[in-house]
């Protein structure tokens, strides 16, 4: 036999051997109907087997497991089922298999964060998913935007949102509207500062004039809550020392408070309401404000979060 042919020999009884492998792999993975239960999931190879078993081929493994899985979730979703036990470790699979399949990160994490029966309802096992993706692809920018978003939307982490947005933000390639992701989640998390950092970065380094106005306005919205939970104080200030709420700005001048009539960043004073409330004259003209609003009316951003 010519060395031409022996070499021709043994790579066909290799692929024949990983087709083998990934027809057990199916088989196995037919268990996996839409009515599994608990005791199936032990049947369901570890990844250290698999690897063994598809001779190299684990990226055609990885690509069975991620396909499963969506077809697991799936089924289980059409039923309106409010279990999805077989989700985590299909995905675990797939990804320790082929650890830069980034869309199982992707997508795998959004099944397994949402609620019942839309998901699995475990935001913290999404989170663990991504972090995982972004160590094996830490170019990857995507997977921050969806970690950012599971802490955001399903676990009501602003400040963990802010971060993932920002460290995304930091990634070569990565869109400008991360940096103001982040500084919104800042800003829902209570962190003024950090937010008006990140504005402001984003608003001295950006090219483009949409961006800068949007940060403008954002900034323009965090000199108001401060401006206003400030007045307030010393509008309680007053009530305190003289029994009374001042009637007008004049009073509070007059007594040293203040050093003339306040006024909001659309050069309007602030109105000075019965009660010592402060509020803005026309809320429309700032945007993201959550303080000094009438009565009754919702911040904008909580009536509707960003979701670029």
């Amino acid at each position: 036999m010519t060395a031409r042919a022996t070499t021709a020999l043994v790579a066909a009884m290799v692929l024949t051997a990983a087709l083998a492998g990934a027809s057990l792999t199916v088989r196995r993975l037919d268990r996996l109907r839409a009515g599994a239960t608990a005791e199936e999931a032990l049947y369901v190879p570890s990844p250290k087997f698999l690897q063994r078993m598809s001779l190299g081929y684990t990226g055609l493994v990885a690509d069975i497991y991620w396909t499963r899985a969506v077809q697991y979730f799936g089924s289980r979703h059409h039923a309106r089922s409010g279990e999805y036990k077989l989700l985590e470790p299909l995905l675990d699979i797939a990804t320790t298999l082929d650890p830069h399949l980034t869309v199982a990160y992707e997508f795998g994490a959004t099944f397994l964060a949402q609620k019942p029966p839309e998901g699995a309802g475990d935001p913290d096992a999404a989170v663990r998913l991504v972090e995982r993706g972004v160590r094996e692809n830490p170019s990857a920018w995507r997977l921050y935007y969806n970690l950012g978003f599971i802490h955001y939307f399903e676990r009501r982490d602003y400040a963990a949102a802010a971060a993932a947005f920002e460290r995304g933000s930091r990634v070569p390639g990565a869109l400008p509207w991360m940096k103001v992701m982040a500084a919104h989640m800042s800003q829902h998390a209570g962190a003024l500062e950090t937010a008006r950092f990140l504005w402001s970065s984003l608003y001295e380094t950006t090219e483009n004039d949409d961006i800068r106005a949007n940060a403008a306005k954002h900034l323009r919205a965090l000199r108001v809550d401060e401006e206003v939970s400030l007045l307030e104080k010393l509008v309680t200030g007053f009530h305190q020392r003289t029994g009374r709420w001042p009637a007008n700005w004049a009073e509070m001048v007059a007594a040293g408070y203040l050093r003339s009539v306040p006024h909001d960043p659309t050069r309007r004073p602030y109105r000075l309401s019965p009660g010592g409330r402060v509020l803005v004259q026309v809320p429309e003209d700032l945007p993201f404000i959550t303080q000094g609003l009438p009565p009754g009316e919702e911040p904008s951003n909580q009536r509707q979060p960003e979701s670029k």
